[in-house]
């Protein structure tokens, strides 16, 4: 199945900008990040850390909708669903 994947900000640039990508029929959001980090080096870095961890700053959507993390361990994911990876949002 395919899922799109939108990235903002600094993830759009470690990760190259919006993907879709091909996952297995009942893929979790977890394994597609792990899909993604797979797409190079960068992608990677940005999204865990060394200790293989969801970095905290990384902010996950589901179809529009924020996911928590313990969350993306087991939502499951279904043809065209679009995740969204947002880094943090700052300003004043």
């Amino acid at each position: 199945m395919q899922v799109r994947v939108r990235t903002f900000a600094r993830l759009r640039e470690a990760i190259g900008g919006d993907l879709t990508l091909e996952v297995p029929e009942g893929a979790t959001m977890s394994r597609l990040l792990a899909v993604v980090a797979e797409t190079s080096e960068q992608a990677g870095e940005a999204l865990f850390e060394e200790s293989g961890e969801l970095r905290g700053y990384v902010i996950l959507m589901h179809n529009g909708r924020r996911v928590r993390r313990a969350e993306a361990m087991t939502l499951a994911l279904a043809d065209g669903d679009e995740v969204a990876l947002f880094p943090p949002v700052a300003g004043g």
